[in-house]
This record gives C-alpha cells, structure tokens and sequence, in this order.
C-alpha cells in the first residue's frame, strides 16, 4: 500500500519546535549531521529506522497486558456500586467490553490505512491538521501519560510492599519503588525493543495466569453449588440513568488502553494482518476474563464485602488461599509493572512521531543507531513521569484530562468517518461496516457528555490545560525563529546526538 502521504498529500514543513536545522534534513525534517551516515556505517539498504521487531502475539501482549493493569485486582467495586446489582453489573461488564472493540475495530481501519506509529495523535493530525494534533499531543505529553505511568508505578510500589507492610506502606518508600519501576523500564525500553517486548510477554502472561487462578477457584465454588450470591441476581437493580451511566463509565474505563497497539503500527511485523488479529483477538479475551472474573468474586465475596474492599482480589486470597493469600498482592504488583512497561513502550512512540513531524524538537525524533530504538522520547517519558511522583495531587490531575482522552476517541473515530468521503479510494486492508464507529461516536459523545454535566469544573480545567497549548503552537511550531535560537537548537540536538549516538530516521516511515 502506497504511503497515505503520497496518496493524499505532501508533508507538510515541519516547523520550527526544534528551531532550524544545520548539517541537513532527514526526509521528516529531523536533524542529522553532516557526517552522521558515515558514522553509522549504514548502506543505503540499511537504513535507521524503527524495525519491525514485534509479531502477533507481542500485539496481543501489549494490548492485554496494557489493558489488565490493577483495576480487575483492586477495585471492580465502581460498577457493582452503580448497577445496584450483580446481574446487572455482569450485564454492564459484558457490554462494555463489545463497545471497546467497536472503538478497536473502528482504530483497526485507521492504523492500516495510516500505517505511522502515533496512535491517536497521527490519527487526528491527519484529519484535522497540526494544530488539533499538536494540542492532543501538549496534554498527552504534559500530564495524560506521565500522570498515569505515576499512578500505575505508585500502585507496584504500594502492592510490592503490601506483605511486608498489610496495614499500609510507607508512603516515601512507596514512591521511591514507583520511582525505580519506571527508571528500570525507562532502561528497558532504552535499550532493546525485543527486550521491551519479553517483558511485556512475560508480565501478560503472569498477570493472565493470575486471573486464571481467580476464575478456576470462582467456578470451583460455583459448582459446589455455593450460589448463594447469584440468586435473584437482578433484584436491586438501579434503574436511575445517571447511576447507570456511570457504571458504564466505571466500566469502559476499567478497558482503557485497547488502543495501544495503534501508537507502535511501524514496529509491528505485517499490520494489516497483524494489528487487526491482535484487536480481534484480545477484546474478546480481555471480556471474557473480566466477566469470568467478577463472577469469581461475586461467588466468594458478598456484594457488601465487594465494595467495602480496598483490594478485592487479596480479600479473595486471604478468604480462599489463608496463608498462601500473600501471593495475590504480588500478582497485582506484577500486573502493573507490565502496564506501566506498555505504557512506556507504546507512548514513546507517540513523542517521537510528534517530533518527526515538527511539533516538539527535532531531539525528540532521533533513533539510536545501535539498538534502533526512540531513545531521546523513551528518556524524556520516563523523566516526566518520574517527575509526577514528588507531587500528591496526581489523581486530580488525571481526572482533569480524562476528558480530554474521551473527546479524543470522538475526534478520531470522526476522522474516520471523514476520511470515507475525503479519501474514497486510497486502500484499506481494514473497511468496517460505517455503523461501527457511528456507534462508538455514539457512546464517546455520552463520554463527553456525561462528565460536563456532572463535573464541569473539572473538564473546564482539562479544557483550559488542552487550549494553553495554542500559544505554545503558536511560538514553538508556527513562528519562524531569529537564526540565533535556530542555531543554538541544532547545537542541542547535535548535543543530544552525540549522547544518545543517535541519527534521524531514513527514508519514509512504512
């Protein structure tokens, strides 16, 4: 398939983030010097660039292994709460676990017509040009991911201390073990994509395991005939919109990251096959062990016991496993230590297509020439993130961007619908049924909705947090720089050049 820039455009300058550029241009207007090829000892047919390193069952690793992080283990209460039920709450589980692979397949479309890596950011800045791009990509990189990473690395260290301190462990020692998960994975990524990838595996599969174990003993009870939990399953049931509206929020949220694999397209190995099987295969798995999941604690646990608990699956062990209960805290610290490695794996990427596009410094788009990966984009990601944990008011953060993520989704899968009329005939190996993402537009306006009502404060802040990004747009890509500032920009990226031995991409991205 041709790339989708020859077929509907040229690219576009790239602006001046990275202020000018000395030496000479890559083909995305990255800075290479002047004797960088000759460094590399690379041929022509040789070129630097994101290699195709991860096959399927990587995708699928990385799409399941970012989505089951520690909410199915912590708190699946937020649902229960809400349906007033246990059938309802099974129903609502189900349900949104179908809307999610709407989203997904719908995003099957996009990532194999617009093959970039990117994720989402590609998806908008080609629909709706640099400055809707840039401005997802200001919040993205300014607080949605790194606050997040932070949460899912706070987690670890709250769960990895959990045996030695059942009552709570130090908070300073708890950030201090998120601080080194991060730096840890921060090397990993550094250091190998292969690597990144095994550990993502290895974590997927433990975490799976976990779920296993939770789901065989559930079901153990339930054929002994202790169903007392599950009769008159619906009674209860809250009929109240607004409460059931927000157990589909619970519950979608509970999803979020099914489209992970879309920010790593240009690494995965044959994506028009490859992307959509790893969707298609994981939605439904990840379904299914959610749904089996709830319905192991729901056999165990009473509904009262569910949302009284801080951490259902270790109230789960200890009542099941006693003395080998332990084991579950560590389940859950490993779980998210492979989230936060897909985190970081598949964000990364982002920054790096955001600075080979222009819109953060050309430093940012440089690829190590030894291990071939986005080192300069895993480093700053891994330092932001680290950098959320000195401050306690994370989680106001997140819910202040959550949002913007939302709208994101509504922006994209509008881009899709676009693309059908502006783009017609370029090749889609992926062409879903229109009503699809017709639908999944649907539940991403009540997403945005439903929140602006009930907490307008807060999205008004995402809102405000998202528009400061106009005038750094304005100054950081759109203004032409005096020759000194672009001088002193190419000598830091020279800079960084020489620290990270890396080069601008070759040639075009796949």
């Amino acid at each position: 398939m041709k790339d989708i820039h020859t077929i509907v455009k040229a690219n576009k300058d790239p602006g001046e983030m990275g202020g000018g550029h000395g030496g000479h241009e890559s083909s995305n207007g990255a800075v290479v010097s002047r004797d960088s090829e000759s460094q590399t000892g690379k041929t022509s047919s040789e070129q630097i660039k994101l290699k195709k390193s991860l096959g399927l069952f990587n995708g699928i690793a990385i799409i399941v292994g970012t989505i089951v992080g520690s909410g199915i283990f912590v708190s699946p209460s937020g649902v229960l709460i809400e349906s007033g039920s246990v059938g309802l709450a099974l129903v609502i589980w189900v349900t949104c676990g179908l809307i999610c692979l709407l989203g997904a397949h719908s995003f099957a479309e996009l990532g194999t017509m617009i093959t970039k890596s990117g994720g989402m950011y590609a998806y908008i800045q080609e629909a709706f040009g640099d400055l809707a791009g840039f401005l997802y990509l200001w919040v993205a990189l300014l607080i949605m991911f790194p606050a997040a990473n932070a949460v899912i690395a706070l987690t670890f260290g709250y769960y990895s201390l959990y045996p030695m301190f059942p009552c709570g462990a130090p908070d300073p020692a708890v950030r201090l073990l998120a601080a080194l998960a991060i730096t840890l994975l921060t090397f990993v990524n550094c250091a190998s994509v292969k690597w990144a990838a095994r550990v993502q595996d290895i974590f997927t599969i433990i975490k799976t395991l976990a779920l296993v174990l939770i789901i065989v003993t559930g079901l153990v009870v339930i054929f002994r005939g202790d169903t007392e939990n599950f009769q008159n399953a619906f009674e209860g049931s809250n009929t109240n919109p607004g409460n059931i509206a927000l157990a589909f929020y619970s519950g979608l949220f509970s999803y979020s990251g099914w489209y992970t694999l879309n920010f790593l397209t240009e690494e995965l190995k044959n994506p028009y096959k490859n992307l959509p099987r790893a969707i298609w295969i994981s939605m439904p798995l990840v379904t299914i062990i959610y749904t089996l999941a709830n319905v192991a604690y729901f056999a165990v646990i009473s509904q009262r016991s569910i949302i009284e608990s801080d951490a259902v699956a270790v109230t789960f062990a200890m009542k099941m496993y006693g003395v080998a209960g332990w084991i579950m805290p560590i389940f859950v610290a490993f779980s998210t230590f492979g989230g936060l490695n897909g985190c970081i794996m598949s964000v990364a990427r982002m920054f790096f297509v955001g600075a080979r596009q222009g819109h953060l410094p050309d430093s940012l788009a440089l690829i190590s020439v030894s291990r071939l990966t986005p080192l300069p984009a895993v480093l700053i990601q891994g330092t932001v993130s680290t950098l959320m944990l000195v401050t306690s008011d994370v989680f106001t953060l997140i819910n202040y961007v959550t949002f913007v993520e939302s709208l994101a989704f509504f922006v994209c899968t509008l881009g899709l619908i676009y693309f059908r009329y502006k783009w017609p005939d370029t090749p889609r190996p992926i062409k879903v049924w229109l009503g699809w993402p017709i639908i999944f537009a649907i539940v991403c306006l009540f997403l945005i909705a439903f929140p602006l009502y009930h907490n307008p404060s807060e999205c008004g802040m995402g809102l405000i947090i998202m528009f400061s990004g106009v005038p750094v747009y304005l100054v950081g890509v759109k203004w032409r720089k005096p020759e000194y500032f672009k001088a002193q920009m190419v000598a830091f990226t020279k800079l960084v050049q020489k620290i990270t031995m890396g080069v601008a991409q070759e040639g075009k991205e796949d």
